[in-house]
């Protein structure tokens, strides 16, 4: 057998060309259009199909039903027999190592202490040739040894046992798959791993032990051929370097799979971010994480269980009836002080979410109140600011409607047919010097107005006085005479 080649040509994707552009008929003996025949599953890798969530009414095509219910008895039933686990670093978020990305607790937003030109660049490889201190600093942190499996490791391991595990592909670098006793030929490491080390230069391997003196140290070890004398990393994928061809090699796996459990991974790495995709159609999909990503939930049979990877496992379990052995497999790994550890640490995290909802729904309802309760002005007796506004409107409106009758009454001319009630009204003094005569004047005009409990207006005035001004006119003048 002619040997694999490990050059760019032999990569998965140049090959997948081969069949792409071939030219079939179907069954009729028709020729189909021409123009290169993209795979279904390529073209959802290069983005020709859609990312929408599938409808709640489109039913599921091999599960009974989207749920974790659903997932179980498929797998008790037998009908998944090669599980693929796909996992990334929320699943050792329990364990005490932060992720990557997540806003201020994140590996890169805290990194800001080594002055990088960016968060990524400690693991660039251009930068590690020129500057590798970083990069020790954070392997410091992060090296095997300090850290335990979490509950959701050990439940890989017990797919294993139970022969049910295909393969599990990881992004971590932290070899905690290993330690929860997940055979070494059943991992695909598609970032790397600590777990071994060699020269970037001469490519020669470097011992475990000396290798871990330098890290606990923050150390850089050199090349022990005293000839090369390069830079030692550990076998891990820096940007800009190729992934190992282990994993090129193990991608058909995923299309042979019955099911696939996405655990912990935000899917935003290429090209690991496409690996869900290469799944077949009707092959269930599950997805354990804080939040839908990648294409997952577009498919008919895809579950979606959105928290913490450690408390959907525990309910995946809960439903497959494992949960006792999947716990003291996992107490028996990592010891009785590390498990209470990590189940409280679990629970305070739970309660701190909890607190932090109470006092978001707070501040809401504080927000709402103050936009519901009348704004006060203390320097107005507390009168409401809105009711000062609107009673302010209300003054300005008054006075330019007065305004406006001033206008009005100065440009109007008295009309000399009318009868004179503006005479009576000017001569005060005549009424004053006539009290009796005023008596009964008002006396005979109540009798001549009709009682009513409205108001007159201001058109009925005028005619009430003309009324009230024709009573006893001759008397009126003699008292004018008298005056004069």
């Amino acid at each position: 057998m002619r040997p694999r080649s490990s050059n760019a040509s032999s990569s998965f994707f140049a090959r997948c060309t081969a069949i792409i552009g071939r030219r079939r008929r179907d069954r009729h003996g028709k020729p189909k259009p021409k123009g290169p025949r993209v795979p279904r599953w390529l073209g959802r890798i290069m983005g020709q199909e859609s990312s929408s969530l599938v409808d709640e009414s489109v039913p599921p095509q091999t599960l009974a039903a989207r749920t974790l219910s659903a997932v179980a008895e498929y797998i008790k039933d037998g009908k998944a027999k090669r599980i693929v686990v796909l996992t990334g670093a929320g699943i050792s978020t329990a364990a005490g190592i932060p992720d990557f990305r997540s806003p201020g607790t994140g590996l890169y937003a805290n990194l800001a202490r080594l002055n990088l030109p960016h968060a990524e660049a400690v693991f660039d490889i251009s930068y590690f040739r020129q500057n590798p201190e970083p990069f020790y600093v954070l392997a410091r942190e992060l090296y095997p040894g300090k850290f335990h499996p979490t509950v959701s490791h050990a439940f890989i391991t017990l797919l294993a046992r139970r022969g049910l595990l295909s393969h599990l592909f990881t992004q971590n670098i932290d070899c905690l798959e290993r330690r929860a006793g997940v055979p070494a030929d059943k991992i695909v490491e598609a970032h790397g791993s600590f777990a071994t080390q060699r020269c970037i230069d001469c490519r020669r391997e470097y011992p475990d032990g000396p290798m871990r003196e330098h890290v606990e140290r923050g150390q850089v070890p050199r090349c022990e051929d005293e000839t090369c004398g390069g830079l030692v990393k550990p076998d891990i994928v820096f940007f800009g370097e190729q992934l190992p061809s282990d994993f090129e090699r193990s991608l058909h796996h995923l299309s042979m799979a019955d099911l696939v459990l996405v655990i912990g991974t935000s899917l935003t790495v290429f090209p690991f971010a496409k690996l869900p995709d290469l799944t077949l159609d009707g092959k269930p999909r599950v997805l354990f994480n804080l939040e839908r990503v990648g294409t997952m939930g577009t498919q008919a049979d895809d579950v979606l269980e959105l928290g913490d990877c450690d408390s959907g496992i525990r309910k995946l379990a809960d439903e497959l009836g494992w949960r006792e052995e999947l716990e003291e497999l996992w107490t028996g790994i990592v010891g009785e002080e590390e498990a209470t550890r990590q189940k409280v640490t679990r629970k305070q995290h739970e309660d701190e979410v909890e607190e932090e909802v109470k006092l978001l729904a707070q501040e809401v309802e504080a927000v709402l109140n103050i936009e519901e309760t009348p704004r006060r002005d203390p320097d107005t007796d507390g009168k409401n600011i809105d009711e000062q506004t609107a009673d302010t409107k209300v003054d300005e409106i008054k006075a330019e409607t007065k305004e406006d009758d001033n206008e009005t009454n100065a440009n109007q001319k008295p009309d000399p047919d009318k009868a004179r009630p503006s005479e009576t009204e000017a001569t005060p003094t005549a009424t004053a010097a006539t009290p009796e005569h005023v008596t009964n004047t008002e006396s005979k005009a109540k009798d001549t107005v009709p009682t009513s409990s409205v108001e007159p207006t201001p058109e009925t005035r005028p005619a009430e006085d003309e009324a009230g001004a024709g009573i006893d006119t001759k008397e009126t003048k003699d008292a004018e005479k008298s005056v004069l």
